[in-house]
């Protein structure tokens, strides 16, 4: 692929390098790991400064004041605030007395965009950045910074609503790389791509039936890799706003991938590019 092809319109694709592994509504956590349950536990928490990932509020009790402050307070906080059945906060409640609201802890604060292309020239190399579109599965969450780390990218954009944030279960999968890598959760992914754009960052989506395949892709230079959701792919309009789509060769019989699998082999392959340009 000749990057002097310019920036194109693309249009969606349902990826089949992604297999449907989890709902959109997943709870992004284990049972008792890295939960706060109950009105005064969650407060507290808040005015300590934790860092809050989600928090779960039980549906049809917006009128209760109690609640109510404590949905303002979380999002003021910058926490992610969901209407849940009060069945999933009994499944995910240990002490069962959650009280109609449970709050999931981020391992640690989220990073900017500008944050990550800082690290880029502090390190003096050229930007790469993961871009996860609504990835919601946490196990794949954590697989895909655990391998972006390893391959020395320099931070993961994920965005608000639909996907998994850096919580217990994500660090856990990441095997501690979490802690290494700078992770930006933004309100709109598009809003930060044109962001990455504007810092002179190529975005490279990964599709079915690309503009070509990873074997045959200029990633020289900087360097965003957008990750689709597991079983949609790319949404339309963060489809619409990469310069390049790119293709997984597939000769079996299996017609998908685990998106963290499929995240793994282009990351590596932008690494081997980067690296070993002549091979």
């Amino acid at each position: 692929m000749n990057r002097s092809q310019g920036r194109r319109p693309l249009e969606r694709h349902v990826d089949p390098y992604h297999k449907r592994e989890s709902s959109p509504d997943r709870v992004d956590t284990e049972r008792g790991e890295g939960i706060i349950e109950g009105r005064n536990a969650v407060i507290e928490a808040l005015r300590a400064g934790r860092v809050i990932d989600k928090v779960y509020i039980a549906k049809g009790e917006r009128e209760d004041s109690t609640l109510g402050h404590i949905a303002s307070k979380a999002r003021d906080a910058g926490a992610v605030v969901v209407e849940a059945d009060r069945r999933k906060l009994d499944y995910m409640s240990v002490t069962h007395s959650h009280q109609g609201v449970i709050a999931v802890t981020a391992v640690k604060a989220y990073s900017t965009v500008g944050e990550i292309l800082e690290i880029a020239q502090k390190r003096e190399e050229q930007p790469f950045i993961i871009i996860c579109d609504e990835i919601s599965d946490p196990h794949n969450v954590g697989a895909i910074i655990r391998t972006a780390e390893a391959a020395g990218a320099h931070g993961i954009i994920i965005p608000k609503r639909r996907s998994a944030g850096i919580t217990a279960i994500v660090e856990k999968t990441s095997a501690g790389a979490v802690e290494h890598i700078a992770v930006a959760r933004v309100s709109n992914l598009v809003s930060a791509i044109n962001e990455l754009k504007k810092n002179g960052v190529w975005v490279y989506g990964t599709a079915a039936g690309g503009t070509s395949d990873m074997w045959h892709t200029d990633f020289s230079g900087p360097v965003a890799l957008v990750i689709g959701s597991e079983g949609d792919g790319m949404g339309r309009l963060v489809a619409e706003s990469c310069d390049f789509t790119v293709g997984i060769p597939m000769v079996g019989k299996v017609s998908s991938l685990n998106a963290s699998v499929a995240a793994s082999l282009v990351i590596y392959e932008v690494l081997r590019r980067r690296t070993q340009p002549n091979l």
